[in-house]
């Protein structure tokens, strides 16, 4: 089996669709940030050390700068690199040799690339997957800050034609599958002039517009067996014919209420197009009962789900990064040494990895930042507040916290903080269970409009919104500081021999373009749950053969 990765990023779904059996024919990365990071992994290319060499299998589909001039291609920005009109292109020429593109990353705008597709030998040599005969899967996640609950919702962002771009893809190459991972938030809809839209469902459209059949989930990374809780929506699209050989070869009861949902929608839309109202296709929930997980060939994405299991916490993730004698969980263990074996990216891990696991060893991205007293302080409030059982407590700080109006937390809630251990005023300096009105004068010290901060929990999964380093910190109380890029690795499950390059963090305007180390973990798909969909993706392609 074979894909083609789109919306590549710094590679957590190609590793672990890979773990799978997939064989990355060649990859799309918009940002080189992110591009930097699956070169050095996937492809085994240190390009900011080494350079881009002539041989080297990564290609700028547009670019200012020329190929000898690496360190500008790395820190360029890629919305102004786009466009290929007076711009400079590695693919030119290249549709002549098409064997140079195989386990290659393509860096630049999914736009331009499909421009390019215009040429019929590139579109020909991509549609025969390099000579393979065929492409079996494209998949990726589009950028989805415009659908995300966490920020702004803005229907009109251009980052929301992406979907439609990756199905103008998929309809130029002609996969038998491809799977599109999404945030949970694009099932919300957004209102527009009155009406409701949602955003899945004309994605869905759009698909089926293109003569590939939709099967819509809402998943859990956690139940995939993830340390994090990170609900995602997925979008498995099959081709007309790929799909009519499932419904004919299926058996299993569990799957067939899902296929025939699907077909019915498929054939709506080809009668009616994509005027077709909202409330014909339903998508599968991990959480509200949906049969389909209880078929075989889906049990992957739930070994996790049931209630006798045990969830990856936050502490079996992270606790031995943050103590010298710590050892390794199984968890740990698991994705360091078994999860990813016999990958591509596995083979090209840094040759000091077996050595340095006998030692007292801490993994490169380990490094920890600096926070100011004053941060720390809060940091201590937030590791209290998660002890605070009382939901109105905890809203009532946070509601001061923000607004500084002493009117929105009562007496008792006061009395609440005060009896729990101990805190830090802003100049560092610990309290010992402060009477109610120095947390009062402690509080007001730490106001902050920052309301997504706050303090993992050890005993639970960690949360999803972690692509700034300063949305979360440490359980642990001897520790007031931010999470390290390997613990958020971690979390998402990434093995420790997985190096993340380019920049740690970045700020300002640079955040409109730069793809930091920080978001480049935040921005991923978990690698334990690629290879949880590569199980499906496999096994449904396996049930389409003639």
């Amino acid at each position: 089996m074979n894909h083609i990765e789109l919306f590549a990023g710094c590679g957590g779904l190609s590793l672990g669709l890979e773990s799978e059996g997939f064989d990355l024919l060649l990859a799309n990365e918009l940002s080189p940030m992110a591009g930097e990071t699956f070169a050095y992994n996937h492809l085994g290319l240190n390009l900011e050390n080494n350079g881009i060499k002539d041989d080297d299998h990564v290609y700028w589909i547009s670019s200012e700068y020329s190929r000898d001039k690496s360190e500008a291609r790395l820190k360029e920005n890629p919305y102004i690199a786009a466009g290929l009109k007076n711009k400079i292109s590695d693919l030119v020429g290249l549709e002549n040799h098409p064997e140079k593109l195989r386990r290659s990353l393509l860096i630049g705008s999914i736009l331009d690339l499909n421009t390019l597709l215009k040429k019929p030998k590139l579109k020909k040599a991509l549609r025969e997957g390099l000579g393979d005969g065929g492409v079996d899967l494209v998949s990726g996640g589009p950028p989805c800050q415009s659908f995300s609950m966490a920020g702004m919702r803005q229907h009109s962002n251009q980052r929301n034609s992406l979907p439609w771009a990756f199905a103008e893809f998929v309809k130029q190459i002609q996969p038998k599958m491809a799977l599109l991972e999404n945030v949970t938030g694009i099932l919300r809809p957004f209102t527009i002039e009155g009406k409701k839209y949602y955003a899945w469902y004309e994605v869905a459209k759009a698909f089926a517009l293109e003569g590939y059949v939709p099967l819509c989930l809402h998943v859990n990374a956690k139940y995939a067996g993830a340390a994090q809780n990170r609900p995602r929506f997925i979008m498995l699209a099959f081709r007309k014919n790929v799909f009519s050989q499932i419904l004919k070869n299926n058996t299993d009861n569990d799957l067939k209420d899902a296929l025939n949902n699907s077909d019915k929608f498929f054939s709506l839309v080809a009668n009616e197009g994509d005027q077709l109202e909202y409330g014909h296709l339903m998508y599968h929930d991990v959480e509200n009962g949906s049969s389909l997980y209880n078929s075989k060939l889906f049990e992957s994405l739930v070994t996790l789900r049931s209630a006798t299991s045990k969830l990856v916490t936050a502490k079996d993730a992270i606790d031995d990064l943050n103590r010298k004698l710590g050892k390794p969980s199984q968890y740990v263990k698991t994705i360091n040494d078994q999860a990813y074996k016999l990958t591509e990216a596995e083979a090209h891990k840094h040759s000091e990895w077996k050595k340095l696991l006998t030692t007292d060893y801490k993994p490169e991205n380990q490094e920890h930042r600096g926070n100011s007293k004053r941060v720390r302080a809060r940091f201590r409030l937030y590791q209290v507040l998660n002890k605070i059982e009382s939901k109105s407590v905890k809203n009532e700080i946070k509601a001061f916290l923000k607004t500084g109006n002493s009117n929105l937390i009562s007496d008792s809630s006061l009395v609440v903080l005060a009896s729990q251990d101990w805190l830090l005023t802003e100049d560092g300096v610990r309290v010992d269970r402060p009477n109610p009105s120095a947390v009062l004068k402690l509080l007001a010290s730490l106001q902050t409009k920052k309301q997504t901060q706050k303090a993992l929990s050890a005993n639970k999964p960690a949360p999803a919104a972690l692509s700034i380093p300063d949305d979360a910190c440490h359980y642990d109380e001897n520790t007031q500081r931010t999470l390290t890029v390997r613990e958020m690795a971690r979390f998402q499950s990434f093995p420790d021999w997985f190096v993340f390059r380019s920049k740690v963090t970045t700020g300002g305007h640079m955040r409109r373009f730069q793809v930091p180390q920080y978001t480049q973990v935040g921005n991923a798909v978990p690698p334990l749950l690629g290879k949880a969909l590569g199980k499906v993706c496999k096994n449904l392609l396996e049930l389409g053969k003639n």
